[in-house]
């Protein structure tokens, strides 16, 4: 009567559990593989739609930013006619009627007029077709003859500007914490 081999001791019992045989069995056995592959490739994808969201949250922020500012501008002319020019003189609702337009977008009073704004001054049209400035309201100037146009007279400009701080919805997960804090929007019009 013969002995099995693997009974007699548990070194030899080892080496028949470990044979070629079996590893490379282990070797060939693609069970689990699939979802090994998934779960790196969910990974990425996970990060990847981190990133979109938080530069969505960021560029749709900066286009209310824009859009509040613009607002706020316009604010100020449908405010302020040709009788209260110099608007930052002579038109007293033009503050209100600015802060009241740039916080009604969904960013709200989290958007607010940076400080020093709004500011008027008096422009001309130089040679280049840029905007120069020639003097603040307290001394308007009778022609542009300073940018190169005698026969132009100089226009009334109001400048907004907001500023928005911008926080990242998934900080150190996403290119969003590199992205700038604070969005600044600045806008112009014409009031005369």
């Amino acid at each position: 009567m013969r002995k099995n081999p693997s009974a007699a001791h548990p070194l030899v019992r080892l080496r028949h559990l470990y044979s070629d045989t079996r590893i490379s069995a282990l070797v060939k056995d693609v069970r689990g593989l699939a979802a090994i592959e998934f779960g790196f490739i969910a990974a990425f994808l996970s990060v990847a739609t981190l990133n979109v969201a938080d530069l969505s949250m960021f560029f749709f922020q900066k286009l209310e930013a824009n859009n509040a500012t613009q607002m706020g501008a316009q604010a100020a002319w449908a405010t302020c006619d040709l009788n209260h020019i110099p608007a930052t003189v002579k038109c007293p609702g033009m503050n209100g009627a600015i802060t009241r337009s740039i916080q009604s977008t969904s960013l709200g009073s989290a958007l607010a007029l940076s400080s020093g704004f709004p500011t008027e001054a008096y422009y001309c049209i130089n040679s280049s077709g840029s905007l120069q400035r020639m003097s603040d309201v307290s001394s308007p100037p009778a022609d542009c003859t300073a940018a190169g146009s005698s026969s132009t007279g100089p226009a009334d400009y109001v400048v907004i500007q907001t500023n928005y701080t911008y926080t990242p919805v998934f900080t150190g997960m996403s290119v969003g914490s590199l992205l700038p804090s604070t969005i600044v929007s600045t806008s112009w019009i014409r009031l005369g």
